[in-house]
Parts: C-alpha cells; structure tokens; sequence
C-alpha cells in the first residue's frame, strides 16, 4: 500500500493505492457522505479486489475541514470534480497510466461516479454502484455514461431499489441492476458484503482485463 496526496483544486487529497503484481486495472473508490477512505465496507470490497489481481485507489472526496459541512457532503458536482482529479491523477501517474481505469460508488458517492464516467466517456471501462444514489447523478448524466456499469442494490433497501430502477431505466449504456437477498442498505446482514463484493469483482475482472 502507497500513501498518496492528490491534488484537487486549491486542495490536497489523502489517499492509499494498492496495485497488485501484473495488475490490469484500477478501481477508484467514491465513498458516501459521512464516510472517508477508511470505510470498513469499500476497504473490505478494495482487499476481495485486490485478492483479484485488481488494484484500488481509495480516498477522500472531502478534506477534514469540508466533512464538517454537511451540504458538501451531499455536494454532487464538487464530489464529481474531485473523483475527475483522482482520475487525472491516475492517468498522469508512471504507475497506473497504462491502466484501464473503473469507478465504484456507493450512497452518494455512486452519483458522482456516474457523472464522472459521463464525463469521462470511454476512459472509464466499468462502474460499480453498491448501495448506491445513482438517481442523484441526474437525467441527461445517466444517459450520457457509457462504460459498463452494474447497480447493486440489497432486496430489503425499500425505496433506494426503485431509484436505483428508474436510474437504470435512464441509462443506455451495458448494463445490469442486481438484488442482494436480504441485505439492506449498509449490507449488514451476514453473507450480503460478501455477495457485493463478489458481483462488483467479477463486474471488474471482466471489463478491466
């Protein structure tokens, strides 16, 4: 693991990079609001990743001082634009230039990866959204995505499938909305983390390779 200091604006963001031997990808991690780089869920689906041959850039989307502000943490578009300058990052750093780049988003952070990938067009070869708000991405971004992108959502997260459903039903783009038998939305519920994991590093493997 490499510590890292990404530049973002007038700002610097904390972040670890993981890139394991004859790694064919990188998966840049968007967490939700309230949540850093070090959220036991996205550092436990990075290390199933990882295991995978998959590397992982996970990291703050808000310095300290911003987290306190709570409208930031719900601020899409600064959310957005501080994933394109990790992505720039990526794409500029010796180590991972030549690697095929992924999004995986979740709660809010699923938005601004999929505005990031709009953006971003065919740079970006797969988006995994857990749990995630993709309806907050917006109309004219979702049908603007083009990389292969899969929606996991638990089957017990009642209201968050059916903005996860009419998201999906906006996108053009490959795609695939999955349901975790039981899981909610934190994906608490024994065997439900495991299962995400599992659909996003098969998701992954497929498009990174």
């Amino acid at each position: 693991m490499t510590a890292v200091k990404i530049p973002a604006g007038s700002v610097e963001l904390s972040g670890e990079l993981v890139l394991p031997p004859e790694a064919s990808g990188v998966v840049l991690f968007a967490h939700g609001s309230g949540s850093s780089r070090f959220s036991p869920r996205n550092t436990y689906i990075a290390n199933v990743l990882q295991q995978h041959g998959i590397g992982t850039l996970l990291f703050d989307l808000l310095t300290r001082s911003e987290d306190q502000d709570y409208a930031q943490r719900f601020d899409i578009d600064l959310l957005t634009q501080r994933l394109l300058a990790a992505t720039d990052w990526l794409q500029k750093s010796p180590v991972t230039k030549s690697l095929k780049i992924g999004y995986f988003g979740a709660s809010t952070g699923a938005a601004a990866a999929l505005q990031a990938a709009a953006k971003m067009q065919d740079a970006v070869a797969a988006v995994v959204s857990r749990g995630g708000r993709p309806d907050l991405a917006g109309a004219v971004a979702l049908n603007q995505v083009t990389a292969p992108t899969l929606l996991v959502v638990g089957d017990a997260d009642h209201g968050v499938i059916e903005l996860n459903e009419q998201a999906y039903a906006l996108m053009t783009c490959v795609k695939k909305l999955v349901l975790v038998p039981g899981a909610t939305h934190l994906f608490e519920e024994p065997g439900a983390l495991e299962q995400a994991a599992q659909f996003a590093a098969d998701w992954f493997l497929n498009y990174l390779r």
